[in-house]
């Protein structure tokens, strides 16, 4: 049993993980790249589910390269195409991250979630067919992306967006010019296509999504709701950063 197992770590093998981990690592750079554009944006997915799901998309891809590998290079003797079973696993999965990922307004819970679960699927099909440096490497790649680059994505340049819901009193007709002008002179830019405007008991509801081009230099959320529970017509209000 020893032995077999030191076949998985002989030089053909070897070479093979290494070059699978070089596209891992490219990817997740790649991934991370796409995604800081999608975060600094002020967008749901970011750097982490972007990573992800390119890395993992690029580890059931390059592995199929070298079958000639697969299963300590038993392949011969396999009379089943493994890529169904493979293909079967994946499906599946996608569908169990789907069902983490979670809508409420504008945003978007458990999309890091999702990705990172189709990417334990991934390290799982490459540790069945017997690349287990690459399945280790992908773990922790995983692992530092889901870890750190929270920290780094918050450390970057990048936008805020805040999804703002504002409930005036009955009879007030709300300008929404007036709307406009404030939110730019407290930093943010009201994204026109995002109002919805709801009228129950004699009150107007508009919601409204809010974006920061500076996060750095916009006014805090808690600094406006300061300001929005002394506005005189406005008789409630909520304010949620959107979050993925």
């Amino acid at each position: 049993m020893l032995g077999e197992l030191q076949h998985y770590w002989s030089g053909p093998f070897l070479a093979a993980n290494a070059f699978i981990g070089l596209n891992l690592i490219g990817a997740l750079l790649l991934g991370m790249l796409v995604g800081y554009e999608r975060s600094y944006n002020g967008r749901a997915a970011g750097m982490r589910t972007y990573g992800l799901v390119c890395m993992a998309s690029t580890a059931l891809t390059v592995f199929v390269g070298h079958a000639s590998l697969w299963y300590g290079g038993a392949t011969a003797s396999v009379q089943v195409d493994p890529t169904h079973t493979i293909q079967g696993v994946v499906t599946g999965v996608g569908f169990l991250g789907a069902g983490v990922i979670m809508k409420d307004g504008m945003s978007i819970r458990g999309l890091t979630t999702a990705a990172s679960i189709w990417a334990a699927s991934a390290i799982g099909v490459l540790l069945g067919v017997g690349f287990y440096a690459a399945a280790m490497l992908l773990a922790v790649l995983c692992v530092c992306s889901m870890s750190l680059l929270h920290r780094l994505e918050s450390k970057l340049p990048g936008r805020m967006t805040l999804d703002v819901s504002l409930t005036f009193q009955p009879g007030e007709a709300p300008d929404f010019d007036l709307l406009i002008d404030r939110a730019r002179s407290r930093g943010y830019r009201v994204l026109h296509d995002s109002l919805t405007i709801t009228y129950a008991d004699h009150q107007a509801v508009w919601r409204v999504s809010l974006v920061a081009p500076d996060k750095a230099r916009a006014l805090s959320p808690a600094a406006l709701a300061a300001e929005m529970a002394a506005t005189e017509g406005v008789s409630r209000f909520s304010i949620v950063p959107v979050r993925s």
